[in-house]
């Protein structure tokens, strides 16, 4: 499975460039087991790693110019060049991440003084909530951080997808999708203080399965909507004069109830239970007390589902259709941005057949999708791989 983007990477490298490839980078998507738009509030999130990802193929120009082949879209070829101010690409957007991450990379007075050629390909399922796009960024700016003898740390190229994001693409997310690319282990969730930055590795109970369940409902509306709860939950902290809802609790949401227009509050309820939730989930997780982070991931998906307002009936159905199979056994929820995408499930593996039986006998007559299941491992982070291994 994870040599076909490579081969075709590399493939198509050949055939566009018409030279051999000197170097390959791999930055993984992710799923996120709880501690859900808590990341923009400077909150507690609970991510891994996953072993789908965007794997780059590269060679050196000389022309001064990026060269960037898309394998997976119609193997469309964006490029720019490296002396000259970065525009948007109007007619291919996928390439704004990249562009974005270069322009930052000159925003901090990296030098890239000579041109690449560069072949994409990935199996993050696009559109799903698995953050294919921090993958894409985060394989770049690992490249480039190698490639021009950088070496910077995990946690600054995950800052500088960040800011690309936020700045050159128009998405204000937060860092926990970069960081945690750019930060995976393998067998491993990491409890993410999003104030800091700093990690806490927690491994993944050898009794319990991760499942990711694609609805297939794209998330048309997530980077509009997404940018309003993030103006909503900033709102919210300046009425209540916080810097952000990190540093609220529930006492104080109570104490500014009346001046919070009903929409702000819910907003605001959900991220500081959600940050509660997240750190008991790590408890849970630690210490494998499987009932609690059942409670807690079910809570998760009701305070997102009701007070933040970013799933979808699909989506409910597909949690509905696990929870009634694993009950107290498993933890299932809504994961990613919202408005569509994925469901993540841990479960024992003796109950991952008959929670794909009930999906395969209710979901698709019900909502006209057909969902896609994936049995995941916790993996590694961004990194070079070797060229020879493929």
């Amino acid at each position: 499975m994870i040599s076909k983007p490579i081969t075709r990477a590399m493939q198509q490298f050949t055939q566009t460039f018409q030279c051999e490839p000197e170097a390959l980078f791999y930055a993984p998507g992710r799923v996120n087991l709880i501690g859900e738009h808590t990341d923009y509030n400077n909150g507690f999130v609970l991510p891994c790693a996953i072993g789908y990802g965007t794997y780059m193929v590269i060679g050196c120009n000389n022309d001064n110019r990026f060269r960037v082949l898309a394998c997976d879209i119609d193997q469309e070829l964006s490029e720019w060049n490296l002396l000259a101010p970065i525009d948007h690409d109007a007619s291919y957007t996928w390439a704004n991440y990249l562009r974005g991450v270069h322009q930052e990379f000159f925003r901090r007075g990296f030098n890239l003084q000579k041109g690449l050629n560069i072949a994409v390909a990935g199996n993050v399922p696009q559109g799903a909530g698995l953050s294919s796009s921090a993958s894409f960024s985060v394989a770049f700016a690992t490249a480039l951080s190698q490639i021009y003898n950088l070496h910077l740390p995990p946690a600054e190229i995950a800052k500088i997808c960040q800011a690309a994001e936020n700045d050159f693409v128009g998405c204000k997310c937060g860092i926990m999708d970069q960081l945690i690319s750019a930060e995976g282990e393998a067998n491993q969730a990491i409890l993410i203080d999003c104030n800091d930055l700093s990690l806490r590795k927690i491994s993944m109970p050898e009794n319990l399965k991760l499942m990711i369940i694609d609805s297939k409902v794209k998330r048309g509306l997530v980077e509009s909507e997404y940018n309003l709860r993030r103006e909503q939950c900033e709102a919210a902290a300046k009425i209540m004069n916080v810097a952000s809802l990190r540093n609220a609790d529930l006492d104080l949401l109570q104490q500014y109830k009346s001046q919070l227009p009903d929409d702000v509050l819910r907003r605001a309820r959900h991220v500081i239970t959600e940050n509660t939730r997240t750190l008991a989930a790590a408890e849970a997780l630690q210490r494998s007390d499987i009932k609690m982070l059942s409670q807690l991931m079910a809570e998760s998906h009701a305070s997102m589902r009701d007070d933040f307002e970013i799933s979808v009936p699909p989506i409910d159905l597909l949690v509905a259709l696990v929870s009634s199979v694993i009950g107290e056994q498993g933890g299932v929820r809504m994961t990613g941005g919202g408005f569509g995408g994925c469901v993540v499930c841990l479960l024992p593996e003796h109950l991952c057949q008959p929670v794909s039986n009930a999906i395969a006998d209710h979901y698709a007559a019900t909502t006209g999708f057909s969902a896609q299941i994936h049995l995941c491992e916790a993996g590694e982070g961004a990194r070079q791989l070797s060229l020879t291994a493929f």
